[in-house]
């Protein structure tokens, strides 16, 4: 069946032109009927900079939160991939705490580093050119997040990295750190370790948090549900 503007059969529009009399009810009838592009670009960048502040606010808050990390498997930080021997032979010989207690210094140094996020993102949400805001909304799913990946990666790493870095000194991370690692190196045959994780966590915190803007994103795409204004509900009904 074929349809004017994805909604209404075009039979019944043929039946309205041919059963109505007067120009005055014809201009009614189509005045009523869906208007494709009415809106200007300065609602559409208005949409996506509600877009990306919805994700910021429900997602990254969420993740600056206690545990916020630890307790969200899809972004909980673990060891870098070299270290892992390191987790994994500690529970083996029974210091399961002690690994855990190292896990939990990481995510928490995540944490506290990502409440250092927000004023960042919305700088770079406030400088939405309407040319990006077209852009973003008819490409990928993840296209709002990539723009803000891409416009405030670096900056958020600076930010970062001195909060980790401080976090890890406030809980005496390095005093964990060398115990867990000492007890690692005193095993025989093992590759001895000496780890700086303040860079590994700081991407990781980075890694997490678009994660989470870009789940926030592909919902406000695919399920009306997440359009919770009108704003959000008329520009995204432009890419559906």
């Amino acid at each position: 069946m074929r349809y004017l503007s994805n909604r209404i059969p075009l039979f019944v529009i043929v039946f309205l032109f041919l059963g109505i009399g007067s120009c005055t009810e014809l201009q009614q009838v189509v005045n009523q009927l869906p208007q494709a592009g009415t809106l200007g670009n300065a609602e559409i960048a208005q949409g996506l900079r509600e877009a990306l502040n919805k994700g910021i606010d429900q997602q990254v808050s969420k993740l600056a939160q206690e545990n916020g990390f630890f307790n969200n498997e899809l972004v909980r930080i673990l060891l870098p991939e070299e270290l892992q021997k390191v987790d994994k032979t500690l529970r083996d010989i029974g210091l399961s705490g002690l690994a855990d207690q190292g896990l939990q210094i990481l995510n928490r140094a995540a944490e506290d580093a990502v409440g250092t996020a927000t004023p960042i993102f919305v700088d770079a949400v406030k400088n939405i050119t309407f040319d990006d805001a077209r852009n973003i909304l008819l490409g990928a799913d993840n296209a709002a997040t990539s723009y803000l990946q891409g416009s405030t990666e670096q900056s958020l790493y600076n930010a970062f990295t001195p909060v980790i870095e401080e976090s890890f000194t406030k809980v005496g991370a390095d005093k964990i750190w060398n115990s867990l690692i000492s007890e690692y190196n005193k095993l025989p045959f093992t590759k001895k370790v000496n780890p700086n994780l303040t860079d590994y966590v700081t991407q990781e915190a980075l890694n997490g948090v678009f994660t989470m803007i870009q789940i926030e994103e592909k919902n406000i795409r695919t399920k009306v549900s997440s359009r919770t204004s009108t704003l959000l509900k008329q520009v995204f009904a432009l890419q559906d």
